[in-house]
């Protein structure tokens, strides 16, 4: 199967079967999606939507959160990895957001990546996300499943490579959507030590699957 083939059929498959695939972090307003989406590097959004309730109780708008400090900060969110740079993202975005953007999130790349904590990674969850931009953002689980399935070439060695093959192929109506299917294929099937083949859907296309290997090259 060539790879425009793997793309229809992952298409295919997902749009009939999760066609409203939708991020696992919990928010109620772009500002609480981009505390989150910080707060998730390296994360697992489990363990952050245990702690961002009380967070967001404490700071529940950007200004309150510009107000605070990283000490104060990092009580709230000690659990989860990295907190002490975390905590100075956080606090240091929430400046930021109310000096140059009027407290209002930005819809562009370029503008969200001004602020501390805010890589392409996490620009991209927001524009897709919130402003339902054809962006397509690449964590460990879209890197690993893209190489498995054979959706990017081995050479396609980091994020932003494999971000640019998969907006290539994929349709423009499907990017933002398609990394959701990804991430959570990759969270709960095509696990990183031992992915779940016999109860994969994706088999039938997967190269992984195909020629058993499951390398895919180190982020």
């Amino acid at each position: 199967m060539n790879k425009k083939d793997r793309y229809k059929a992952l298409v295919t498959y997902f749009t009939e079967h999760y066609p409203q695939a939708e991020t696992e972090l919990h928010y109620t307003n772009p500002y609480e999606l981009l505390v989150a989406v910080i707060l998730s590097a390296q994360c697992t959004d489990k363990r952050v939507n245990l702690i961002t309730p009380k967070l967001f109780e404490r700071y529940p708008t950007a200004e309150s959160l510009a107000d605070s400090t990283a000490d104060e900060v990092f009580e709230y969110i000690r659990s989860v990895s990295y907190p002490n740079n975390k905590s100075k993202h956080l606090v240091g975005m929430a400046r930021i957001l109310v000096s140059d953007f009027q407290s209002e999130v930005p819809n562009t790349i370029e503008e969200l990546q001004k602020m501390p904590g805010v890589g392409r990674k996490t620009a991209n969850v927001i524009v897709s996300v919130i402003y339902n931009q054809p962006a397509m953002a690449v964590d460990t689980h879209v890197f690993r499943v893209s190489h498995r399935l054979g959706l990017v070439p081995k050479t396609a060695k980091n994020p932003f490579l494999v971000e640019k093959e998969l907006i290539k192929y994929l349709p423009k109506d499907k990017i933002s959507v398609a990394h959701h299917w990804l991430i959570l294929h990759g969270r709960y099937i095509c696990t990183a030590r031992t992915p779940k083949c016999p109860e994969c859907e994706l088999k039938s296309f997967c190269l992984a699957y195909e020629t058993k290997d499951f390398k895919t090259p180190s982020l």
